[in-house]
């Protein structure tokens, strides 16, 4: 460890049972320093931070704060030495207004609206925290971290759910903090994120820290072999057929779809065995397009065409039938948390597996077994979705279709949160689907995805298409002049 460390971790091991979350992990924080901590679903960032958080305690290992032991008995305990975090999840009760939800950390009214104002984002402190948008929830949790003025600020995966003009802000926020003199660690799966942003980087792997290295440019080929253990090319989902698209058919055609005040005169086409991208900042209507393809909401003007013959849906049903199924953006929307794996999995495949209303069990059995070995879910068939990473429960989402059958999947941010391996993994997922002549419209708040995943994109722009793109011109510069209504291109 360096001298004059903010903070030393030291041989930290936590186990629950026989399962070993931390085995004597190591790490340090120098003062003034943005530090990046990464690791697979899995690996024990959340354990660490729950144990420097004062969340939950150590069954070994040591914490120095300022070259003294400490042990957080408490989150308030943790928070009164200087260490605060802001959890994966909105850590407001929601039932209660946000003041109330102010009153039980302690937190200093004044200087959480203060802070809040620099933010540029205003509230009804008397408002209900379940009323308020997740984006505005994860920013509440942010203004309430720095007015107990941390030393240490602990940001897991906050960007995840926020749009760009959020998430800059929130550079911002970690910036000044180093200018201060004070430190973060910062918890993120978006690897542009990490190298334009942090100082260092420590990846953790099966409980242990692997490796420590200054974060730059070019540094995320270091990053994925850390986390996966072995050489593993993150452009490989990339690879392409050598069938030309040009001449294949079209399997879907969107004619001048038109809604509310959010998409204006929309029209592409998808062919069969495409994945084509969809680029656009938050709020540009790309949520309503996704919604009435999938038969989630009506077009107020348009037409619709599948296999050339123009359809109409008055429910997702009428989608699904017609093979067009949807993996929403909230993944736990999707899925019956309080049951199995094998249950959600087979949801959608109830007519293909029951007789009389009763479901055939050897039938269910086989499909679900099929579907947990194609898309290596990493746990037993029977456990709870709700028991699984946040990896493994996007799979069950797509596996329940891939179970189904169909021609047009409509994913939405399908690797928001998600780790570096797992997200590889819905890459190739994706790419196969494509590669059996199955069409994918992808829409991905990253755009790197689109010029790995994709063999077209189109750019959505105040609900307009601003521009489509070959896969060549699908660089970030493009994709983003785009975004921002600067260009529109073919």
């Amino acid at each position: 460890m360096a001298k004059n460390s903010l903070l030393e971790i030291s041989s930290l091991a936590k186990s629950y049972g026989p399962v070993v979350a931390l085995k004597n992990a190591n790490f340090e924080v120098q003062p003034g320093e943005i530090h990046a901590l990464l690791g697979a679903n899995g690996a024990g960032k959340s354990t660490l931070v729950k144990i420097l958080t004062g969340v939950i305690t150590s069954n070994s290992g040591t914490i120095k704060l300022h070259g003294k032991d400490v042990k957080f008995s408490s989150p308030d305990d943790a928070r009164k030495n200087g260490v605060a975090p802001v959890f994966q999840d909105p850590a407001l009760i929601p039932d209660v207004s946000i003041q109330r939800n102010l009153a039980l950390t302690g937190t200093n009214e004044k200087r959480f609206i203060s802070e809040l104002s620099a933010m540029g984002i205003k509230i009804n402190i008397n408002e209900i925290a379940a009323n308020i948008e997740l984006p505005t929830l994860r920013m509440i949790d942010l203004a309430r971290a720095l007015t107990h003025d941390p030393e240490l600020l602990i940001l897991d995966e906050i960007t995840a759910a926020l749009p760009v003009d959020l998430a800059e802000k929130v550079i911002e926020i970690m910036n000044n903090q180093k200018k201060k003199g004070k430190s973060v660690i910062f918890i993120s799966h978006r690897l542009a994120e990490i190298e334009t942003i942090c100082d260092r980087a420590t990846v953790l792997r099966d409980g242990i820290d692997v490796d420590t290295f200054t974060a730059s440019k070019g540094s995320e080929e270091r990053i994925v072999t850390a986390m996966l253990g072995e050489k593993n090319n993150v452009a490989s989902a990339r690879q392409r057929s050598k069938s030309n698209l040009d001449s294949a058919t079209t399997l879907v055609e969107v004619k001048n779809i038109s809604g509310g005040k959010n998409l204006t005169d929309v029209s592409f086409e998808i062919r069969k065995g495409e994945v084509l991208g969809v680029a656009a900042l938050e709020g540009q209507g790309q949520d309503l397009l996704f919604e009435i393809l999938a038969g989630e909401a009506k077009p107020d003007s348009g037409e619709i065409f599948v296999n050339g013959k123009k359809v109409s849906f008055n429910h997702p049903a009428d989608a699904i039938d017609l093979g067009i199924s949807l993996v929403p953006g909230d993944r736990k929307s999707a899925l019956m948390s309080q049951r199995s794996i094998r249950e959600n999995l087979a949801l959608t495949r109830f007519r293909g597996i029951s007789k009389w209303g009763r479901i055939k069990t050897k039938d269910e059995e086989r499909t679900v077994d099929n579907a947990v070995a194609a898309l290596q879910i990493d746990t037993r068939a029977q456990s709870q979705v709700k028991r699984l990473s946040g990896g493994n429960q996007q799979k069950v989402t797509i596996g329940r279709w891939v179970t189904t059958g169909f021609d047009l999947l409509l994913c939405f941010d399908p690797t928001r949160g998600i780790d570096v391996g797992t997200k590889q993994q819905i890459y190739e997922l994706i790419r196969s689907f494509a590669a059996e002549g199955k069409s994918v419209l992808l829409f991905t708040s990253e755009l790197r995805e689109i010029q790995m995943s994709c063999d077209r994109a189109i750019v959505i722009y105040e609900g307009k298409v601003q521009a489509t793109l070959s896969i060549e011109k699908c660089d970030e510069e493009n994709l983003m002049n785009a975004a921002h209504g600067l260009v529109g291109s073919k």
